[in-house]
Formats: structure tokens, C-alpha cells, sequence
């Protein structure tokens, strides 16, 4: 492990073995799935993720209901949270959404911007250059109130409509939004078309430009290549993951998004690999469980009867 992460040196970056992980089921992983969940169900879900010792969740969109039935109530999930029990975050479009996020009590957003024009237009009815405008304002609006602002970069790899997007490209949006004011950069692979090549390239491009220290990374495992693409990204210093539990997850306005990579998956090779996460797997097959239950169908991760081997269900 110690040569395969050297890379991350590079630049000063120190090597750390302490990985946070942002739980990203309750936004990203339920937004598209064929099952509604009720509010009070998704603060129950949430809740089994903290107690489990998950550090961080996106928690909610503040949505149009008509774009994403499924994100309805994003205030009443707020409003029903301990919000210092954990790093708990909120995805806005676009100013509307961040005045509903900041009147429900939410102290950190997430926003979006898409690397490419048809992707933009797709997600949030907006060009490349309006999308950009509109997040530095709300950017300017959220360092006035004090709120932490982080910023997706999506399909950082490749676009479902405008094909392999330029390592370039994603460090001039990033580079824009982090003048803007945001905390932190996530470089999304929204479709699952990146791989370990490309990962360690645009990871390690990323890092010498701006410090692995304010990157993190969200990434679908649609080709099986989620956690070879996590080994790149830690190799060139990163230590913040996006996964969803259960593997979940999908955007609804660009095709072939499958699913996230599982957060199972991810803590499991994490602990594999001598890194420490806070989380207690057993517990966080408990709250696979109740994901289940909620949407009506199993779910779990490519490592899930592995998982289920080692840390059997306690008798009731």
C-alpha cells in the first residue's frame, strides 16, 4: 500500500489514513429510484447512517418537486435533524433553492456545475456559462451568510451527450468556483465512464492545482470500476469519498447514470487497506437493512454476501 499511495506526496501532500466518507443515499441514491420515501422515513434512514458513524450526509435537494418528485419535503428532513450530530449538507440548483435551504436551518450546500453546455441545459435548464454565473452568485450570497458552499463538478469524465470531457475543462470550472468563494471541489464522474488511467491523470492534475485537501470525489460504478478509480484518486492524496449506501443512485436527467458506488464497498476496502473511516460496518449493514425495507427491494453492494459472512445479523 505504502509504493501504490506514494504518488500522493506529490506536491507536499501529506499521506493520511484517515478517509472521510459523505453518505449520499438520502439525495442521490433516492431521488431516482422507483420508490417514494416519505420524509420522516428519510430522517430514519439518516439517522441509522450517523449511528453508524458515517461523518457526513447530503441529507436532501432543494428541488422543484415537479423536476424530482422524490426530493419533496428537503425542509421537513432538515427540520427533523440533529444538525450536529454530523457533517450534514444540502444540494441547491440555483438561488431559489439555496433561500429554501438557508430558511430550513441547512449550514452547508452543495451546488452543481456541469463541465459541459447539453449536460447543463439537461440538468438545470441553464447553458454553461449562465450555470457558472448563477453559482458564483449564489457562492457571493452563501460567504455572506456564513454558510460552507461546496461545488460539484459533474460528469468530470465524460458526458452522456457531448462525449470525453478535456482534464482542462474541469480545472477551469474548478478554478473559477474556487475564486468564487466554495470550500471544496468534488469531481463527479456522474455516467461511471472514467477509469484508473484517466483517474490518475485528472486526480493528479487536479491535486497539483489546487491541494488534495479541498478535492473529493463522487463516483458511479456503472462499469465496476468505482473503487479502482477510489484507489487512483487516494494514490494522488485524496481522502474524501462520495457513496451511497446500498449502491443507489442515478441522475434522472442523464442517461446511462447508474448506480453510486456502495458505501459498503467503499468502507470495507478502505478497512482493508489500513485506512480508518469511523464506521462501524455491522452497523451500517443495519442500515442497509432499513434501506430495503424502505424501498421494497434488496440492495447492497458488490461485496454484500462477503460483508454478510463476516458480520452476521445478531439474532433478534
Amino acid at each position: 500500500m505504502e509504493e501504490a499511495l506514494s504518488r500522493g506526496a506529490r506536491g507536499g501532500t501529506p499521506r493520511m489514513n484517515q478517509v472521510i466518507v459523505n453518505d449520499v443515499a438520502p439525495r442521490d441514491g433516492l431521488q431516482n429510484h422507483p420508490a417514494a420515501v416519505s420524509p420522516e422515513d428519510r430522517v430514519g434512514l439518516i439517522n441509522k447512517l450517523v449511528d453508524a458513524g458515517v461523518p457526513a450526509v447530503e441529507v436532501a435537494s432543494f428541488v422543484s418537486p415537479r423536476a424530482v418528485p422524490k426530493m419533496a419535503g428537503a425542509a421537513q428532513v432538515v427540520a427533523q435533524l440533529d444538525l450536529g450530530r454530523a457533517a450534514f449538507s444540502a444540494l441547491v440548483p440555483n438561488r431559489k433553492g439555496y433561500e429554501l435551504a438557508r430558511a430550513a436551518g441547512v449550514r452547508s450546500i452543495a451546488l452543481v456545475l456541469s463541465a459541459t453546455e447539453q449536460m447543463n441545459r439537461n440538468n438545470i435548464n441553464m447553458g454553461l456559462d449562465t450555470a457558472t454565473a448563477v453559482c458564483r452568485e449564489v457562492l457571493q450570497q452563501a460567504n455572506a451568510d456564513g454558510l460552507e458552499a461546496r461545488c460539484y463538478i459533474s460528469v468530470a469524465f465524460e458526458c452522456p451527450f457531448e462525449g470525453t470531457v478535456p482534464d482542462s475543462e474541469v480545472e477551469r470550472l474548478a478554478a473559477e468556483m474556487f475564486k468564487a468563494g466554495v470550500t471544496e471541489i468534488i469531481v463527479a464522474d456522474t455516467i461511471g465512464a472514467g477509469n484508473p488511467a484517466r483517474a490518475r491523470a485528472l486526480f493528479g492534475r487536479m491535486v497539483a492545482a489546487f491541494g488534495a485537501e479541498r478535492l473529493a470525489a463522487h463516483l458511479h460504478d456503472t462499469r465496476a470500476l468505482a473503487l479502482a478509480n477510489v484507489w487512483e484518486a487516494l494514490a494522488s492524496g485524496i481522502r474524501k469519498f462520495d457513496a451511497s449506501l446500498g449502491g443507489l443512485g442515478g441522475c434522472p436527467f442523464a442517461p446511462g447514470a447508474a448506480g453510486n458506488l456502495a458505501t459498503e464497498d467503499l468502507v470495507s476496502m478502505l478497512h482493508q487497506s489500513g485506512f480508518q473511516t469511523g464506521i462501524d460496518l455491522r452497523s451500517l449493514l443495519d442500515a442497509l437493512q432499513l434501506l430495503a425495507s424502505l424501498v421494497g427491494t434488496p440492495v447492497g453492494g458488490r461485496a454484500l454476501p462477503w460483508l454478510e459472512s463476516q458480520y452476521p445479523a445478531e439474532p433478534p
